[in-house]
């Protein structure tokens, strides 16, 4: 390694030990965006060697990229897990060539952190993260304002409702500008799931620290005008959840080994075991349509269709279409 690598390597590695220090201010990110418009939202990409199609399937990955890309979003939320090892610099050289067209549409891309971008040495895995992200200025949690959209982009590897995330998570809600119609709240680990730690061939139950950001948000949605809406991934597979008036996705199929979820009759995805998609979200002035694009890949051959999707209104609008 050249005395100029070294170097390099050493600055990656310090700026992510200042990312390992309690945040207070986080990085509030304000991209130039109008209404209407529309972003993707995934997760659990596992971006690895394209040999290893135990972690992930690399066709299905690619294929996602590239119809991300001809969605022409204003912006990607990809919900963790973006690469297989996050201390490997090698998963994340395979994020950047992979997602090259991404950079070349000049798509900006609002990542949270999965557990899989922590796996190994924890600076060393920051170090790669923040370089492919430096808007976030070493930020594990932050926001983005885009029109009357707020994005709260948190890191579930830290409890969500204490501690500095937390304060800073609270203060968000209890002060949310007027003019925000819509709250994202984008993380690794969902509060709701049908999954379960304990199912053959993979699975995750809920854990403690989403479940009582669940209850935050259910608590304050009846008192607050805009809507709050989870995007979350973990679970490799696609779910929609209602507790309360908030809107709960698990959007884990970006490619990584697909777990399956007990379907009931009536549910969308019911017969649909293995489920790689991604989320194309379409917002406008008091109103959010989320649309769950399903691709079956075989032989090559892509197949599209939107097995569920959902309309989201404040209350005002709602009351607006009534015609009260």
């Amino acid at each position: 390694m050249t005395t100029k690598n070294i170097l390099a390597h050493f600055l990656l590695i310090a700026g992510a030990s200042c990312a390992l220090l309690a945040q207070t201010q986080p990085v509030e990110l304000q991209p130039k965006i109008n209404l209407p418009f529309r972003f993707a939202a995934y997760g659990d990409t596992r971006f690895t060697d394209p040999k290893n199609t135990e972690a992930a399937n690399p066709a299905v990955r690619q294929t996602l990229v590239q119809a991300i890309a001809d969605a022409h979003p204003a912006f990607i939320s990809i919900g963790g897990d973006i690469a297989y090892n996050g201390n490997n610099v090698d998963d994340w050289k395979v994020w950047d060539k992979e997602t090259a067209v991404w950079s070349e549409n000049k798509i900006p891309v609002y990542p949270a952190l999965g557990n899989h971008d922590l796996h190994g040495d924890l600076k060393v895995a920051l170090a790669n993260y923040f370089q492919r992200f430096p808007d976030l200025q070493n930020n594990r949690y932050y926001s983005a304002r885009a029109a009357n959209t707020l994005l709260l982009m948190l890191d579930s590897s830290l409890d969500e409702t204490s501690g500095p995330q937390g304060q800073w998570l609270l203060h968000e809600l209890d002060t949310l500008p007027a003019d925000v119609d819509f709250v994202c709240l984008v993380l690794h680990h969902p509060p709701y799931t049908d999954s379960s730690d304990e199912f053959l061939g993979g699975g995750h139950s809920p854990r403690p620290p989403e479940k009582s950001l669940a209850q935050v948000l259910e608590e304050r949605q009846p008192h607050t005008r805009a809507r709050f809406v989870v995007i979350a991934g973990h679970v490799h597979n696609y779910e929609r959840h209602e507790h309360s008036g908030v809107t709960y996705f698990v959007t884990g199929g970006g490619a990584a080994r697909p777990y399956m979820i007990p379907r009931k009759p009536g549910d969308p995805m019911f017969g649909k075991d293995v489920n790689y998609h991604y989320l194309l979200i379409e917002v406008d002035r008091g109103k959010m349509k989320v649309t769950m694009n399903r691709l079956e890949l075989a032989n090559g051959k892509a197949t599209w269709s939107t097995p569920d999707s959902v309309e989201i209104t404040t209350p005002a609008a709602a009351a607006a279409k009534a015609g009260k």
